[in-house]
């Protein structure tokens, strides 16, 4: 009998058995948390140790530490690199101006020029080809400016090109009637010296009575006691 129970409890249609603990799930749990957490810390100060054993993290400071003052460099670099373009910008700026300026200029000057050398070609056809030397006034002109004046205008050229300059005198005589009567004024008390070298222009004001009424005006242009060129403007 005892060999029956013995030999089902040790073979395979022997009953089963179940062993179970007598902790309660939670802190079975907790208690795995804890082991968790605690193998993750041991993990990490064995990471931390070793790094430190190894040097990494002293290089890893300095290679930080180093690239901060790259980039500081950098930005001191990169001020000045702004600055001397901003000098730059505002020297072409200037020289951009200076150049409009000049070229302003020019132009005016050109335009001058051509002004000039219109009233040369001017000048040059007023004068006679077959002329021997001969002074000549040309473009004599009066216009009343107010009741009691009046402004002249006189050219004198020589008729021949490269001609000697002369040396002379102007004189302006206004005439016409006062007070029915026959008058005449001059605009100096004496004539004018005038030095010619190709041609001259002169232009002077005259007072006058307000109640003359001038006629014309004559100019003549003296040397010594001799008339060398006449013309008469009438109004």
């Amino acid at each position: 009998m005892r060999f029956r129970l013995l030999r089902r409890k040790l073979t395979v249609s022997a009953p089963r058995m179940s062993v179970r603990s007598a902790l309660p799930w939670p802190f079975r749990w907790l208690l795995g948390a804890v082991v968790l957490g605690f193998s993750g810390s041991l993990a990490m100060w064995a990471f931390e140790f070793g790094r430190d054993i190894a040097g990494l993290d002293r290089e890893s400071k300095q290679e930080l530490n180093r690239l901060r003052g790259d980039v500081a460099a950098l930005r001191a670099d990169l001020l000045v690199a702004q600055s001397i373009a901003n000098t730059s910008e505002s020297l072409l700026t200037t020289e951009r101006s200076a150049q409009e300026q000049l070229a302003l200029r020019i132009r005016q000057l050109e335009a001058d020029n051509e002004a000039l050398r219109s009233d040369l070609g001017f000048f040059e056809r007023l004068i006679p080809g077959n002329d021997s030397g001969a002074l000549a006034i040309r473009g004599l002109q009066a216009e009343r400016v107010s009741d009691t004046q009046w402004r002249w205008q006189a050219l004198m050229m020589q008729a021949t090109k490269n001609a000697p300059d002369f040396k002379g005198a102007l004189e302006i005589t206004f005439s016409g009637t006062l007070s029915g009567m026959p008058w005449s004024l001059a605009h100096a008390p004496a004539p004018q010296s005038v030095l010619i070298k190709g041609y001259l222009r002169m232009e002077g004001m005259v007072e006058v009575p307000a109640q003359a009424m001038v006629k014309n005006v004559t100019a003549r242009i003296l040397q010594g006691n001799s008339v060398r060129s006449v013309q008469t403007f009438q109004l």
